[in-house]
């Protein structure tokens, strides 16, 4: 076989990728699109104030922070306004080394409260508990430095009731969040975890922890996030939760059944992706067990997050999340095409598999193929642009399908201008940012099979979308 029937047959290969990719994603879409059009069909009812049945179950909400000081104020404020019967905010200060405790403290007057509470799940030492002085359902656990897994187990001990929900310590929710995302575990006694959707707070204005506007960020990498984003919960979980087969509840807002996660041993600190895991590691115990479950992803429940704005951060985050993506799916292998694995266990695990795990290294290896073959004259240029623009014009239309859903259902964002932002960063991240991304996540897959030790790195905060903050009203 020469090199030019070999390249040839790569090519095609890669082309058959993309298309394949793609096909997915676009039914995923579809089945968003059914899917979203049916729940808001449903909700056609709630236009009238909200009022609550009184079956709401009590939720314990836990924010881990590690150097938080400069958005952690406004998250709490922004919790302690959320619309919901009784809930208690848990802030687990994981031995940061900047100001977080002390803003802590000032802040919600707290005061050392030595208590008694349950060890189900091995953490870092605890130095010392507080509960507000002004705020009764306030309470910070001060603890040594064990990451993100290790907190959330703290917090978790500490809990009192029987759901308990994950929060980013530098994320702002919409005050009727709670109470979105805990209808599942209300309709449907099977729902184990459910998670909500991330938006972007670059750019937004928020006073005193409540949006104020919506508004897009002036920086040219927050603008591409907003897109991916978008792309991420109104196309992939949208199109995987109806299955029961969605793999992913994002870290920054995701709400869980207490007693099923104790059940398979809380976060695992072992891996940099805990949220991404404990999630797999659910679906693997109830599909093997044979016991009935949901997992359940909710559109309309919106935690507003600040995303990186600088090239090293970005590219940190994103090779992290690689690196979790891989320990998840190879930490729970068994799952795939299990005969008990049902739809996650089928199509959605196969799925990640082949177009997220290795997924970057076939898109690299393929624009790779493209340059060299234009180089070597083993393809014409006629050819080298059909194939780049078959590339380019898949990954666009699935970003604008993307747009498309986003003004269909929310259309958050109002004016004209913004909407033709985002259809021209739509198509400008095809050129060079998806690329970009692809390669960070193929250094993260590299790590992960050399064993590098991974690292969280810090994430650097603008803080720019908060406004002065005032106190909000005592519960």
């Amino acid at each position: 076989m020469t090199f030019e029937t070999i390249y040839g047959v790569s090519q095609a290969l890669f082309l058959l990728y993309l298309v394949a990719l793609t096909g997915g994603y676009l039914l995923l879409n579809a089945i968003s699109i059914f899917s979203l059009r049916r729940y808001f069909e449903e909700r056609m009812g709630e236009q009238f104030p909200q009022a609550f049945t009184g079956y709401e179950p009590q939720i314990s909400i836990i924010v881990p922070a590690y150097n938080e000081a400069a958005t952690i104020a406004s998250s709490i404020q922004s919790l302690l306004q959320l619309r919901y019967p009784e809930y208690e905010i848990i802030v687990v200060n994981d031995g940061s080394t900047d100001d977080t405790i002390e803003v802590l403290r000032r802040a919600f007057e707290l005061k050392p409260f030595p208590e008694a509470y349950g060890r189900d799940l091995p953490t870092r030492p605890i130095r010392a508990t507080y509960h507000s002085s002004i705020y009764a359902n306030v309470r910070v656990i001060d603890k040594d430095n064990g990451g993100k897994a290790d907190s959330l187990n703290a917090g978790i001990n500490l809990s009192v009731y029987p759901l308990f929900c994950c929060i980013d310590a530098d994320s702002v929710l919409a005050q009727d969040s709670l109470y979105r995302v805990v209808q599942p575990f209300l309709f449907d006694h099977r729902t184990v975890a459910c998670g909500g959707t991330i938006r972007v707070a670059n750019g937004c204005s928020v006073e005193a922890g409540l949006l104020k506007q919506v508004g897009l960020p002036s920086s040219l990498l927050a603008l591409l996030q907003t897109v991916e984003y978008l792309r991420a919960f109104l196309s992939g979980r949208q199109g995987w939760s109806p299955m029961n087969a969605m793999l992913i509840i994002s870290g920054a807002f995701g709400l869980f059944r207490k007693e099923a996660v104790l059940k398979v041993g809380g976060y695992r600190t072992a891996t940099i992706g805990e949220d991404m895991e404990l999630v797999v590691r659910l679906h693997h115990h109830y599909r093997v067990t044979g016991m009935p479950y949901r997992i359940t992803y909710v559109p309309d429940p919106v935690c507003w997050t600040e995303v990186p704005e600088d090239y090293r951060t970005l590219r940190n985050q994103r090779i992290r999340w690689q690196r979790g993506l891989c320990d998840s799916l190879a930490g729970h292998f068994e799952l795939c095409c299990h005969p008990k694995g049902g739809a996650v266990g089928w199509l959605a695990f196969p799925f990640m598999v082949v177009f997220e795990w290795f997924g970057p290294a076939f898109e690299i290896i393929g624009y790779l193929l493209l340059m060299i073959g234009l180089g070597l004259g083993l393809v014409s240029f006629q050819i080298w642009m059909l194939c780049v623009c078959v590339a380019i014009g898949l990954g666009i239309i699935l970003s604008l399908s993307a747009l498309l859903m986003e003004e269909m259902t929310f259309h958050l964002y109002q004016r004209p201008s913004d909407l033709l932002k985002l259809v021209m960063i739509a198509v400008i991240e095809n050129f060079g940012y998806r690329q970009l991304n692809s390669y960070w996540k193929l250094i993260g897959l590299i790590r992960w099979i050399r064993g590098t030790k991974a690292e969280w790195g810090n994430m650097i905060r603008s803080a720019s979308w908060q406004s002065p903050q005032a106190r909000p009203g005592k519960p």
